[in-house]
């Protein structure tokens, strides 16, 4: 099997708050989208609500093409966001916001979405992050649909960023789970035998009218609808730029890797969904502070642990695509902690220094704006 051209996309969702009030704003301001989109093209739209603007790579040949373009993206927005006295936060919540305040974009496909949605759809003031790799041939894209999911908890927990909802500490890692399992065609994905079944079982909602195409089904991971890639969507928006690009590393080399095994007439052991969805439930809960069942050896292990079995696994594929030291950061991330945990920490040392529960949750954004553009 001739290895094909690596290729990788990554998409992150940001939340806009005012810089005086740290809340989100309810309505986008007149121009500053026309600005972003002047400058960014079609690499930037909005999103569900006002409150919200995603961002989107060109199609990167290496992660540190994704990395450089990512930074830039991030730093057009916070500039021209900053000209409306505005900050973007890269957090997968709010630590205090309002779900019902929020308005949602004046465009027909969002309209159609909250008709649908009704109440589950209102509550939707999350956002995600979702990277794109290139496997070209369909067939070889539903091999690693069926293998892939048992890695899906590991990515998750490297993720959090959303431990606090509506002004309370949700005691979750990734609150936003729970908002978006609430949704239709949501959790892991389905196993498929080939792309043809894949085609028939979606075509059977597409041809009765119930969606109108595969981008309303929103799997954790799932072949692309408009790209020849295979999209993950399971993971929270990492705050730091650095903790995506690691995320992003890891889940490219996987695939890499479950390439290199069907060279070789293997695969990776196709786990019962039931046993991987308490694994991502523990990531959810836990973070990466916590711990996974290693099925293999029948026993929850630490998640630090894991990490290192996987940086080990993995590195071959690391060095053939180059990043290595990209998938290395993922032990910075345990040893600082994940968003989450960096959000907590920062709500606690307010606390002690006599700041109320409201300013501590202020101190949790100044916090969120500054890491998201740190080290652009």
């Amino acid at each position: 099997m001739q290895e094909a051209e690596f290729t990788l996309g990554i998409e992150e969702e940001y939340l806009l708050v005012d810089k005086t009030s740290r809340d989100l704003v309810r309505k986008a301001p007149d121009g500053l989208m026309q600005q972003c989109e002047s400058v960014l093209a079609d690499q930037v739209s909005p999103e569900f609500l006002q409150c919200q603007i995603e961002v989107g790579t060109r199609v990167c040949k290496s992660v540190q093409g994704a990395r450089a373009d990512l930074a830039r993206l991030r730093k057009c927005i916070a500039e021209i966001a900053a000209q409306y006295d505005l900050a973007p936060i890269a957090s997968s919540t709010h630590p205090f916001a309002d779900w019902m305040d929020q308005r949602f974009t004046d465009k027909e496909r969002y309209h159609e979405l909250a008709q649908d949605l009704q109440g589950v759809g209102k509550r939707l003031l999350i956002c995600g992050m979702h990277v794109h790799v290139g496997v070209e041939n369909p067939d070889f894209r539903i091999d690693i649909l069926n293998q892939l999911p048992y890695f899906l908890p590991h990515l998750l927990a490297l993720s959090c960023s959303s431990p606090f909802w509506h002004g309370s500490d949700s005691g979750l890692s990734s609150y936003r789970l729970t908002i978006f399992d609430n949704l239709p065609r949501t959790g892991l994905p389905p196993k498929f035998d080939s792309w043809g079944e894949y085609e028939r079982t979606t075509g059977i909602l597409i041809r009765n009218g119930l969606i109108e195409d595969a981008t309303k089904i929103w799997w954790d991971l799932r072949p692309s609808h408009r790209f020849p890639t295979l999209e993950m969507r399971i993971c929270d928006v990492p705050t730091r730029l650095d903790d995506t690009i690691t995320i992003a590393s890891i889940y490219a080399c996987l695939i890499r890797m479950l390439l290199r095994l069907r060279r070789d007439n293997l695969s990776w052991r196709k786990y019962e969904r039931f046993l991987v969805n308490e694994n991502r439930w523990r990531a959810q809960r836990y973070g990466a502070s916590g711990s996974l069942i290693d099925f293999g050896r029948g026993e929850v292990v630490a998640y630090a642990e894991l990490l290192e079995e996987l940086i080990k696994l993995i590195r071959p594929d690391a060095e053939a695509i180059g990043c290595v030291e990209e998938i290395e950061n993922a032990r910075n991330i345990i040893k600082r902690g994940t968003s989450a945990e960096r959000q907590r920490a920062a709500y606690d040392k307010a606390l002690q220094s006599g700041k109320s529960s409201d300013q501590a949750l202020q101190v949790i954004v100044d916090e969120l704006i500054e890491d998201t553009v740190r080290g652009l």
